[in-house]
């Protein structure tokens, strides 16, 4: 059902912050249309939706970072302070951020009460009012610990004791489990139940069904900035979520406009036998604590011509595994073998004298040097190769070499001079891949290569990758958030809370099988051809 403003609140329950018709614009895009919602004492309400939906939009209003273009926030039933009175927003609301906001440097106590002081401050107080607190929400943290000795439990612990210590009468709880390990995960469900029966409102915001299956009275599904869906969740299953989520069910073999059809970017020349084709990455048992997200024991393998796709929630550890295969960040263990030779870790020169070409996530930051020309970006990696004996390293040359590779990925541009960031996004991706391309790696990690391009330079970009695997033998290893990625893909591998959860072993692949996978949960066309029953079980998520 769509909804404009809260639902009934029913008896006996206090509504304690009433959303009602809330618009917000950034430029020409609308973030939020007409959303309302209400956050009653004791009860905690789950807010769901795809990236994208709106889901941080309404969590910085409800937090008073910013304010709506239309519609009311209403705290106890009176308009809420203006945005920017921190203050008396943080009387009502206190949000847990995905990312901690702790100061490592500061103990305990100090992060507790940090701008929540006079300017006189007793520090035996603080300690004996953080222990009060720990005391009697049953955590166990010495108040004078300072916070990088903390574990990533134990900060988020001293973020919701801050959030107590304000009288917060609500908890915005943002991904809470992200960084968490499944048993410290279950730990948190318990406070979030010790926080509802002394009478706080919980928001619980997360990418994992289950978690709000288990802890969520209600529940509430945000799709494209619209509320289309309240409910309790006694009445839903996982399915209806799920439809609610991505606009209906989505049948094996149909197509959505925005999305390449499986095989659209095509597979030319594709191995009638790929995993008869020599292994040219094997990855044993790969452990990392990695902030972008942990590892857990990852082991996968590509083959000769493949293109092994690996997905999952942006927590889930999908870019430090690819990070990690380039070289561009180190592991605590298991190891990376390349042709059976082990690659150092943390090393990225090692890695690409090894032969791994790299696509990164953030090609401005590592994908490219902006002041530099689109030939001298593309022959960044071959340099040495080109200047031969004499060590000089002729324009002509270099552009002789990067025009190929820049036609073949329809690269546009101003000639082989033009500065690299003067180009568009799609065009400096080109730049980027093109980079790669160039010293002909025999394995290629990209990680979301069509991050922020448009349709047609995707479907390029993702062909070109396609292409360089069936022709030259080349495997790929294409780490991506972005299902639509995964349409070149032979395998998928989908990582939950850093663990291999599945396989997909047979492309086509079914959008909303992936989808479940990366929530934690099972549907009925992994492992085996899209409709076909499940080969081998999976360990339940919340297991």
């Amino acid at each position: 059902m769509t909804s404009s403003g809260p639902p009934d609140p029913g008896p006996g329950s206090t509504v304690l912050v009433e959303v009602t018709g809330v618009d917000k614009r950034f430029g020409t895009t609308r973030a939020l249309r007409g959303v309302g919602l209400s956050l009653r004492a004791g009860q905690c309400l789950g807010l769901v939706g795809r990236n994208g939906a709106g889901k941080s939009t309404l969590v910085s209003i409800l937090s008073g970072l910013i304010e709506p273009d239309a519609g009311t926030v209403r705290f106890g039933g009176e308009p809420a302070p203006r945005v920017g009175d921190i203050a008396r927003w943080r009387e009502w609301i206190a949000t847990v951020f995905q990312h901690s906001m702790i100061v490592p440097d500061l103990s305990v106590a100090e992060n507790v009460f940090l701008g929540n002081t006079s300017s006189v401050v007793s520090w035996r107080e603080l300690r004996a009012r953080t222990r009060a607190i720990m005391r009697e929400w049953g955590f166990d943290i010495d108040a004078r610990t300072p916070c990088r000795e903390l574990s990533v439990e134990q900060l988020q612990i001293v973020e919701i004791a801050r959030a107590l210590a304000r009288g917060a009468k609500c908890v915005l709880l943002d991904e809470p489990t992200a960084a968490l390990e499944r048993q410290a995960a279950r730990r948190l469900f318990d406070r979030v139940r010790q926080l509802t029966a002394g009478g706080v409102a919980v928001l619980y915001i997360s990418h994992h069904l289950e978690e709000v299956f288990e802890i969520c009275e209600n529940v509430a599904v945000l799709r494209d900035g619209e509320l289309v869906l309240t409910a309790p969740t006694a009445s839903l299953d996982r399915d209806d979520l799920v439809a609610a989520m991505v606009g209906g069910v989505h049948r094996a073999g149909e197509h959505r406009a925005g999305e390449p059809a499986a095989g659209d970017a095509g597979r030319p020349g594709q191995a009638p036998d790929l995993e008869a084709a020599p292994v040219v990455l094997s990855v044993d048992g790969l452990e990392s604590g990695s902030a972008r997200g942990r590892l857990g024991g990852v082991s996968l393998s590509v083959h000769a011509g493949e293109v092994v796709g690996v997905t999952g929630l942006l927590s889930a550890g999908v870019a430090t595994l690819g990070r990690a295969v380039a070289g561009a960040e180190g592991y605590a263990a298991g190891q990376i073998l390349l042709h059976g030779r082990r690659v150092p870790a943390g090393g990225r020169a090692a890695a690409q004298h090894a032969g791994i070409g790299y696509i990164p996530e953030d090609r401005r930051a590592e994908g490219f040097v902006a002041h530099l020309g689109v030939a001298e970006n593309v022959t960044m990696t071959i340099a040495g190769d080109l200047s031969g004996r004499t060590g000089v390293l002729r324009p002509a040359r270099r552009a002789a070499a990067a025009a190929p590779l820049t036609a073949r990925l329809s690269l546009v541009s101003a000639g082989p001079r033009q500065p690299a960031g003067e180009l568009s996004g799609g065009n400096q991706q080109k730049v980027t891949v093109a980079r790669t391309l160039a010293h002909r790696p025999s394995l290629i990690v990209a990680i979301t290569p069509t991050r922020g391009v448009d349709v047609a330079s995707k479907e390029l970009l993702l062909g070109s990758l396609a292409d360089v695997a069936a022709s030259t033998g080349a495997g790929v290893l294409l780490c991506s958030d972005e299902l639509s990625d995964l349409a070149v893909c032979d395998r998928v591998v989908v990582l939950v809370r850093g663990e291999v959860f599945t396989e997909f072993s047979k492309p086509p692949f079914d959008r909303d099988e992936l989808i479940l996978a990366t929530e934690g949960m099972k549907g009925t066309a992994t492992n085996g051809p899209v409709g076909d029953p499940a080969s081998v079980p999976a360990e339940e998520a919340a297991q």
